[in-house]
This record gives C-alpha cells, sequence and structure tokens, in this order.
C-alpha cells in the first residue's frame, strides 16, 4: 500500500479504508452481517461511502503524485473532526463516549417522557418501546467503553415537557439529531467492530426519527435520499440547552 494512502485511512478511519480495500470490506460484511443481516450491513456501508464522499475514487488517485497535498489536506480534515470527541477520550472511546453521552439523554428522556401523564394508548406504548430501545443502547455503548478504557459519566438532563405535541416535536428532533450524530462519526471510526455497533444502532435511530417525523407531519426522510451527517460540535451545541 502507498505510504500516503496508508497514513491517510489511519486519520480517516475504517470507512475510508473499506472503500479501499475490497478483502477488508467483504470481512466487514461477514463480521457485520451476524449482528443486523448483511444486507442491512452492506447498504448501511453504502451509505456512509457515499456520505463521505466515494472515498474509492480518492483511493485510485492518491497513488499518483499529484494527489499527495490533496491526501494530506483529507487527513489534516479527518484529524481536527477527531479533535471534537477529544473531550470524551483519545479515538475511539471519545467517540464511543460522545455517543454513550447522547444516548444516557435519550433514555433519560423517554423516561420521564413515559412518566409525564401526557401519552396514552399506542402512542405511549410507543415511546416506551424507543425508550427501552435506548436504554439497550446505553448498556452496549457503556460495555464497549468499558473495554476501550473510562466510559462518560451520565450528564443530568433538563427537558421541557409542556404539552403532548411539543414534546412529541421534541422526541423527533432527539431521534434526527441521534442519527446525524452516528452519521457525522462513522468516518472517523477505526476499528470496525465499533463501525458495526454505530450501524446497527444509527439505523434504529433513523426508524426512530422516520416515525416521529411522521407522527408530527414532517418528511420521514427530511434529507431526501441520502441522509446527512452532523459533526459533534454540531450536535453538542444543540444539545447543550437539554443539559442542567
Amino acid at each position: 500500500m502507498n505510504p500516503t494512502v496508508q497514513g491517510d485511512t489511519e486519520q480517516s478511519g475504517i470507512v475510508v479504508e473499506l472503500a479501499r480495500d475490497d478483502v477488508a470490506r467483504k470481512k466487514f460484511l461477514k463480521m457485520a452481517g451476524k449482528g443486523m443481516g448483511s444486507a442491512v450491513a452492506a447498504s448501511g456501508l453504502a451509505a456512509f461511502i457515499a456520505a463521505c464522499g466515494s472515498s474509492s475514487n480518492t483511493a485510485t488517485k492518491s497513488s499518483a503524485p499529484a494527489k499527495t497535498s490533496s491526501s494530506s489536506g483529507s487527513t489534516s480534515s479527518a484529524s481536527g473532526a477527531t479533535s471534537e470527541t477529544a473531550s470524551f477520550g483519545a479515538g475511539d472511546l471519545g467517540i464511543v463516549n460522545y455517543a454513550l453521552t447522547l444516548e444516557y439523554l435519550e433514555d433519560q428522556f423517554y423516561a420521564k417522557v413515559a412518566a409525564s401523564g401526557l401519552f396514552s394508548g399506542s402512542t405511549l406504548s410507543l415511546l416506551k418501546t424507543f425508550g427501552a430501545e435506548e436504554a439497550q443502547h446505553v448498556a452496549a455503548l457503556h460495555a464497549v467503553a468499558m473495554k476501550l478504557g473510562t466510559p462518560a459519566k451520565e450528564p443530568t438532563g433538563k427537558f421541557p415537557l409542556k404539552s403532548a405535541a411539543s414534546v412529541a416535536s421534541l422526541a423527533a428532533t432527539v431521534e434526527n439529531l441521534g442519527a446525524a450524530a452516528y452519521l457525522g462519526q462513522a468516518p472517523l471510526i477505526k476499528s470496525p467492530e465499533i463501525l458495526a455497533a454505530a450501524l446497527a444502532i444509527h439505523t434504529v435511530e433513523g426508524r426512530h426519527a422516520a416515525t416521529l417525523n411522521t407522527l408530527t407531519k414532517q418528511s420521514p426522510t427530511p434529507d431526501g435520499a441520502f441522509a446527512k451527517g452532523m459533526s459533534a460540535s454540531q450536535v453538542l451545541a444543540v444539545v447543550k440547552p437539554f443539559i442542567a
């Protein structure tokens, strides 16, 4: 492998490596398929690579000396993006703890919504189901963080629960934000196992978001055919008002 390409792969994460290496991609899909189904893993990976701007084409061109400066620029960009989660830990631990922090808040949010008395019947049942799934995300991410280092501490959330309509709208916002957060971090993840876990959670967050968007009379696919990711700094700016 060209040294420049290898260095760029280390900085950019496993998505770029998978886009460039057919053998690595097949191994990833086989591994991911055990947990979520190979078709879902393949479609999710395809979407991630598309969101990254066709990384495989970049790889083909990067072997030419004339493209070395472009590759270096890409490396710097990826490194800068990774630094956004550095306060949560180094490398993949920082990304996992960043995701865990968001999941803590989602778990707390649904628990408070379920106890608010604002919902009943099938809607309450649906929100409780979503809450239970967010709790499972917390448990899974906490276990991964334990293996990598020290898990993030749970923040205390504060959520305005004034009416059923406003809470349903907030729930949609929360879920769309969660889906965008995972998508934004995908290119920076270096472990194929952690990327597989992120894919599995991202698709559930997206389904939650689509359901709540429909409930609140919004488009289930607000970004069209390809979802848009958000950087950690963008997500945390939105989340900050909900942390006590």
